[in-house]
């Protein structure tokens, strides 16, 4: 085998050529467990409750961040070809950062309070197979793309830049990807004109030739667009929240009244003795088939809940962040006691939560523009970005539909109470 194509719905044919050393190593770790475990972990979650079409992978996602940062960097070692040195450090660094999810995504960060970027780093310097293969390209790659992954004191800043920053190739492959698997245009981005536009600053780090600056102000405001319209939908957030309620309420449970097998009994009950196996053994497989279980052979509020999760029947939620955080807890006690005169229970059908959208930040790693003269911070070449930075908040009150008029009626009157008093 010389060649080896993988076809994308996004980027169609990527392919790899075992004969160079790096390509190969990509083969080999695509080949892996701990990489073919990605197949089994949804790149949006629980999204496809949402939106039907949400079903793609992050073994998908994860190739397509490969080849973005390939050719970004066939393109800047033409500006400094010493950079060729650390093609394996870019190559391992943008295929595995994702290789630490948890079941559902980001959403098991919140079910199991794991997080994705530490776990990445653990597979990537423990597991047997991977770090040998990283460390035959080239002596303690492991321990650098670890350290990459968390952040630690990167070899090179512009290969850090490449992989997490504010124009990365995660987030240019995810908006591309995941716009592309709902069905919506929001995420589409000219990503051939932000790649020709790549620069290097005079400190070595990635910069943007001004020719790029229109390619890249749209595709800060359609990362803007996607936060606010498809990952933090309001939909996605009750999904989300039902996830969590349902893990929580798993943990108020012995053993002896929920069946569990051995892996996911370590993730509820004992998440301090989950080691690398017990990790890589879980994923969206394993956890919706423990709720398909629960759905018939649990005590009746976990049924319930895996069962509105599993058939869809979600709660609503509507946003009240035009409350102060005073109010919403008045808010919040008002819907509980109404879900209370229905006889429900309100620990398992009414909540709050909070979501922050962090825009464009210019202190993290902001971007600049530099025209081979002069270095100027993009937000300051950009009324449009400038006004990006500001976050944007949603505070969701979730609760039964069946309390949905009533409830509509007791928030107005709130809300007219606090506006005279």
């Amino acid at each position: 085998m010389a060649i080896r194509t993988y076809y994308d719905p996004l980027h169609q044919g990527i392919a790899l050529d075992d004969k160079l050393p790096e390509e190969e190593m990509v083969i080999r770790l695509i080949d892996s467990s701990p990489f073919q475990r990605l197949r089994r972990i949804k790149q949006l979650g629980p999204a496809s409750l949402t939106f039907h079409g949400a079903e793609s992978s992050r073994f998908s996602h994860s190739i397509g961040v490969f080849h973005i940062a390939r050719k970004a960097f066939n393109k800047l070692i033409k500006i400094n070809s010493e950079l060729k040195k650390y093609r394996g450090l870019l190559y391992a660094s943008a295929l595995l950062h994702d290789i630490g999810h948890g079941p559902l995504s980001h959403t098991s960060e919140g079910m199991f309070d794991i997080n994705h970027e530490k776990w990445s780093s653990k597979v990537i310097s423990e597991h047997p197979f991977i770090s040998k293969e990283l460390d035959h390209l080239d002596d303690n790659l492991s321990l650098k793309v670890s350290k990459l992954i968390e952040g630690k004191n990167p070899e090179h800043k512009l290969i850090k830049t490449l992989v997490s920053s504010q124009l990365d190739c995660d987030r240019l492959d995810y908006l591309m990807r995941d716009s592309n698997s709902i069905g919506t245009n929001y995420g589409q981005i000219d990503l051939e004109r932000i790649l020709s536009a790549l620069t290097l600053a005079p400190d070595g780090d990635l910069a943007i030739d001004p020719k790029g600056l229109m390619a890249v102000e749209h595709y800060l405001v359609v990362r803007n667009l996607m936060y606010r319209t498809i990952y933090n939908h309001r939909l996605n957030e009750v999904s989300n929240w039902l996830l969590e309620k349902i893990i929580e309420t798993a943990r108020h449970l012995s053993p002896k009244e929920l069946w569990v097998d051995n892996c996911l009994s370590k993730w509820i009950w004992e998440p301090r003795e989950i080691d690398l196996d017990l990790f890589l053994a879980n994923d969206d497989i394993r956890t919706l088939y423990h709720l398909a279980r629960w759905k018939d052979e649990s005590p009746k509020p976990l049924k319930i809940l895996c069962d509105s999760f599993l058939n869809r029947k979600l709660l609503k939620a509507t946003n009240i962040d035009y409350l102060t955080t005073e109010v919403q807890l008045e808010a919040l006690v008002i819907t509980r006691n109404l879900a209370e005169k229905l006889g429900k229970d309100p620990f398992f059908c009414c909540g709050l939560r909070h979501n922050k959208f962090i825009g464009y930040q210019p202190y993290k790693s902001g971007l600049r523009i530099w025209d081979g003269s002069e270095m100027q911070a993009i937000e300051k070449a950009s009324l449009l970005i400038d006004r990006l930075i500001s976050p944007s908040k949603t505070a969701w009150l979730i609760y039964p539909k069946e309390i949905h008029i009533d409830l509509e009626r007791a928030l107005l009157q709130l809300r007219q109470s606090k506006k005279y008093n």
